[in-house]
């Protein structure tokens, strides 16, 4: 197929799908993190399970929001290897750490006080407790997590994501067994259920910091960025700031992106546990497949940001044309396999066959919105490499929260009694966050035309080739 394309685009499509592998395979890694923990605990019981869903949602609302802010240095970093200032990635990858920190302490103090947000879900006691827990447990997780996050962001940017995807499945291949002792008990430690997930993360969380930092330390190609020997860097409010004024607006798109899904599972929660363990299996499903198309936007943005920073802004709009196309090219046929394989699909993930009812007319969903989803956030990742965050959030917030959640909670809980019957529950939910998804894309694809054309002719070009 792609032998009938121009030699440009294919060209452009190689290089996006050489750096987009280790990408994939780095992100299944992390996602395979969180199909275990579902698989783990659904064979542990379907409360545990419940109360996983209910955490991961809280969990998950604040970690990708705070880490949409800190990758705001993918972007920086990229603009400055393409302009060949090495240098400066050092002094940016610094002040990013204190930012890294800064945000931490915020996430750390929502997670061991998650109350408040617990009770959205109008869950049992039982589920709140567990929920809680695994939330607090989590706490010790983040500061790590958002560590190794930023070894990433420098890496994917400057285009050598095999070291990140190599610690990933090392953290992947340790998680069975931690779930294992943790969830199920031995060797002392009493079986902890839900939240022994939240255990087994902090330790994994941990120990991939520490492998990144050694890989920065003493592999001789990170020397020229100078990461190291300067001493003690105090934070600079100039470039924190700089971080923050991209930063910010991307954190809240990622929050409003989540928290769509994350406040799906807190309102489904209210039909029962087998609803909602219905919807976190979908959900986790729907996770691993946008994995691909995000670990393709990532590696279009990349390269776009380091062609605008070397100056090249037509091999950056061509470059961004093939990254949608690409994209486009395998979300289709993968909407159709899902479609045909849904009953298998379920069946690996547990053997409960209410939850497995629960949860089959779902992937209709699943094999149609991310087809959108793809297109949505390869637009979203170019748009970021042009440093351009704030209209996109905008887009989001009434696409998603307006159209997804409150067209979800009208159609799934009907208050007004209005909705089909057969969009009645988790249906609606996803069946109005497919609708937010396609609306978000089109006018994401809109808005970049019009920033590649404002690019293009107000920025001095040095070479177009």
């Amino acid at each position: 197929m792609i032998q009938a394309f121009p030699a440009t685009l294919r060209g452009n499509i190689h290089r996006i799908a050489s750096l987009a592998w280790p990408m994939i395979v780095g992100q299944l890694a992390v996602v395979g993190n969180g199909v275990i923990d579902t698989a783990m605990t659904s064979r542990f019981s379907a409360t545990d399970l419940a109360a996983l869903s209910i955490g991961i949602s809280i969990y998950v609302s604040i970690f990708v929001g705070l880490n949409g802010v800190l990758q705001a240095i993918s972007p920086a970093v990229g603009q400055l290897f393409g302009a060949q200032q090495y240098k400066k990635i050092g002094a940016e990858i610094k002040q990013g750490v204190w930012l890294g920190f800064f945000l931490s302490c915020i996430g750390c103090l929502i997670l061991l006080f998650p109350q408040s947000l617990l009770s959205i879900a109008q869950a049992s006691p039982e589920l709140n407790t567990k929920a809680a827990l695994y939330l607090q447990i989590l706490a010790i997780a983040l500061p790590a997590t958002m560590g190794f996050r930023i070894y990433g962001a420098l890496n994917n940017a400057v285009g050598r994501p095999k070291m990140v995807m190599a610690i990933q499945l090392a953290a992947l291949g340790l998680k069975i067994p931690l779930n294992t002792l943790f969830i199920f008990g031995g060797l002392g430690i009493p079986a902890m259920g839900g939240p022994g997930c939240a255990a087994a993360t902090a330790v994994n969380a941990w120990l991939m910091l520490i492998a990144g930092w050694l890989m920065l330390r003493h592999v001789k190609y990170y020397e020229l960025f100078a990461l190291f020997g300067n001493g003690f860097v105090k934070p600079q409010w100039e470039s924190l700031r700089s971080l923050l004024h991209l930063g910010i607006p991307m954190g809240l798109s990622y929050l409003i992106e989540v928290t769509a899904f994350a406040f799906m599972a807190l309102f489904i929660a209210r039909l029962g546990e087998v609803a909602v363990s219905g919807h976190q299996l979908t959900a986790n499903f729907g996770t691993i497949l946008y994995m691909l198309p995000l670990s393709i936007a990532s590696a279009t943005g990349t390269l776009v940001a380091q062609a605008i920073g070397a100056g090249q802004l037509q091999t950056a709009r061509r470059t961004g044309n093939a990254g949608a196309v690409l994209a486009a090219m395998l979300a289709i046929p993968i909407g159709i396999i899902i479609w045909f394989s849904r009953s298998l699909i379920l069946h690996a993930y547990t053997s409960n066959p209410s939850i497995i009812a629960a949860a089959f007319p779902l992937f209709l969903f699943i094999s149609v919105y991310q087809i959108f989803d793809a297109m949505q956030v390869t637009a979203a990742f170019i748009l970021r490499a042009y440093k351009i965050a704030i209209v996109p959030t905008i887009l989001y917030a009434f696409a998603l929260w307006g159209c997804g959640l409150g067209g979800g909670y009208i159609l799934g809980l009907d208050p007004f009694n209005i909705s089909p019957a057969f969009l009645h529950g988790a249906a609606g939910f996803w069946m109005a966050n497919s609708t937010s998804l396609a609306i978000v894309a089109a006018c994401l694809w809109a808005y970049l035309r019009y920033i590649q054309r404002q690019f293009e002719q107000h920025t001095p070009v040095r070479d177009q080739t």
